[in-house]
């Protein structure tokens, strides 16, 4: 058996979540390892919905501008029942949120993920598999496959399995992944088809019986490309008969796309005859597969040295593309946390990866599980607050042992643990054009926002110099000056007028405040009035004391 040299981070499986963890492992320059059984990139649209807080997340890596070129606008969902139309979903957000919905195949939010890892000059290892792993005090130990056969072992500091719903990693730690599994199997394809649906808008068109369930349906997903659709259905019986009742993993869960023989184009077109809005022909048919859903999640996302994420944590069905971007979200959270610990901060700082999302996996499988029966129409949330929680705009982490809880209600909105909102209109000395707070986080770890001078705290200089020291240089400081202060310079730290009054809108600030906002766009501490020793219980609970 060969043996590697160490590397901090192994990362088992290069979907969509293993590709974000490992390109921001090396984004913050801890040295990682991907590894991926399949020998190469599979070509289905299995994953297609890309929600706006994936795209600022995307924002905050540098690789949004690909994206956005790769993707298609999702503007809205038509629905029907019994033929007529019952209306449709606009997907419209706050003019202060800077994405919009999209969609795209999974092969191709990979292939932007993996070609922006490859910057880094790291590439998957296809074709190996990790099939063992053991982990003591200092490390993990774990033992690879490849294509030849030949075996490798690997020292890592840490593992994360981000290897899917038959995750050997989840079952390595022995972790339970309680749930159960829809009895309905689903049709996929990729076709092509040419109505009026107006662009960008989704089509779900359901059958109700006489007793007023659902026993038909079809859900449309726009794709790049002219009229091309992720549609999917229920399976008939003359093709479920024939297919195995489990999956050949061989460990109980039943959930994504099952071999054998495939829906032809003749049996997409029988689904589109019955429930489609309008009389149409089905074309080009790019592929096609049976899909089982479970929903499930894990006890806990790790134990000691090694973690899960994305599908070996949680999976549930794909109603409001939930999925794929609560496992990208993982992927932040965890990144900037394995890469502080590589470099020796605060112990308990990867034990809140658990404490933060294991709260946000629960919520979200069970909320897709609702709104699979009757569509996310049917959430009795009032429909603004909808589609913030369908965006995922609403995650935070109030809960969370790393942020700073406010002593006392101030009645702002605006709390720690919560997302850290873009906005616009901010303006240097030397740019003549106005940038967003957004473009002024990109590509930075930790930030102390300052905004103006609160009398009752201490000056923005000592508390850029406190969060230096105490952060050992791993946090930058930017102040906001309103729009009529002075405009002041001070060495390492960046200033901004908030010519508009945009950023003390939507930080809810008067008089001088500071924000510490995390890695993964998240409020770790809201200092109001800003001193340095209510900044250094926040950097603390991060950095160590």
């Amino acid at each position: 058996m060969a043996r590697s040299e160490v590397t901090d981070v192994l990362v088992a499986g290069a979907g969509p979540v293993g590709l974000t963890l490992a390109a921001e492992l090396r984004r913050s320059g801890v040295s990682c390892r991907i590894v991926d059984r399949l020998p190469a990139r599979l070509p289905y649209a299995k994953a297609v919905g890309i929600q706006p807080r994936t795209l600022e997340l995307f924002d905050r890596m540098g690789l949004v501008r690909e994206v956005l070129d790769a993707a298609v606008a999702m503007r809205g969902q038509l629905t029907y029942v019994n033929g007529a139309e019952q209306g449709r979903i606009e997907l419209v957000l706050p003019p202060e949120v800077p994405y919009g919905f999209a969609a795209l195949p999974q092969y191709e939010t990979e292939r932007v993920l993996e070609e922006f890892l490859g910057r880094f000059g790291t590439g998957i290892e296809r074709s190996t598999e990790l099939v063992a792993f053991a982990q003591d005090p200092a490390g993990v130990t774990s033992r690879l496959t490849t294509a030849s056969g030949a075996e490798e072992e690997v020292r890592s500091r840490f593992l994360v399995g981000c290897d899917g719903a038959h995750s050997v990693v989840r079952k390595g730690l022995g972790l339970t992944f309680e749930g159960g599994a829809f009895p309905e199997e689903y049709m996929l394809a990729d076709v092509e088809v040419g109505w009026g649906v107006p662009p960008g808008y989704g089509v779900r068109s359901m059958h109700r019986g006489e007793d007023g369930s659902i026993d038909d349906l079809l859900v449309c997903i726009p794709l790049p490309g002219t009229g091309r659709y992720r549609m999917s259905m229920l399976v008939p019986p003359e093709l479920s008969a024939a297919r195995p009742s489990e999956p050949s993993a061989g460990d109980g869960v039943a959930h994504g796309l099952e071999g054998g023989t495939a829906p032809a184009l003749a049996d997409i077109q029988k689904v589109l005859d019955r429930l489609a809005p309008e009389p149409v022909t089905a074309s080009a048919l790019r592929w096609s597969s049976v899909f089982r859903i479970s929903h499930r999640l894990v006890d806990r996302y790790g134990e000691g040295r090694v973690f899960v994420a994305g599908d070996a944590a949680h999976i549930h069905p794909p109603t409001g593309a939930q999925g794929m971007n609560t496992g990208v979200q993982d992927a932040c959270n965890l990144a900037w946390k394995l890469a502080l610990a590589v470099g020796g901060a605060h112990p308990g700082l990867v034990a809140s990866y658990d404490a933060e999302r294991h709260p946000v996996g629960e919520e979200v499988v069970g909320r897709t599980v609702r709104h699979a029966a009757e569509g996310v129409q049917a959430d009795p949330t009032d429909p603004e607050t909808l589609m913030l929680r369908e965006a995922q705009l609403l995650i935070g982490y109030r809960e969370s042992p790393l942020v700073t809880p406010l002593p006392r209600p101030d009645g702002a909105t605006l709390r720690p643990g919560d997302r850290a909102p873009d906005c616009g209109g901010l303006t240097g000395d030397i740019a003549a054009y106005p940038v967003r707070l957004f473009d002024l986080l990109r590509g930075r770890a930790h930030v102390l926002l300052v905004y103006g001078h609160h009398p009752a705290g201490d000056t923005p200089a000592d508390l850029a110099a406190a969060a230096r020291e105490l952060s050992q240089g791993r946090v930058e400081t930017c102040r906001i000056l309103p729009a009529d202060a002075p405009f002041t310079v001070a060495p390492g730290v960046s200033h901004h007028h908030d010519s508009r009054g945009e950023f003390a809108r939507r930080y809810g600030v008067e008089e001088g405040a500071a924000f510490v906002v995390r890695p993964d766009g998240y409020l770790s501490a809201c200092l109001r009035p800003p001193t340095v020793g209510e900044l250094k219980e926040a950097l603390g609970r991060v950095f160590g004391p």
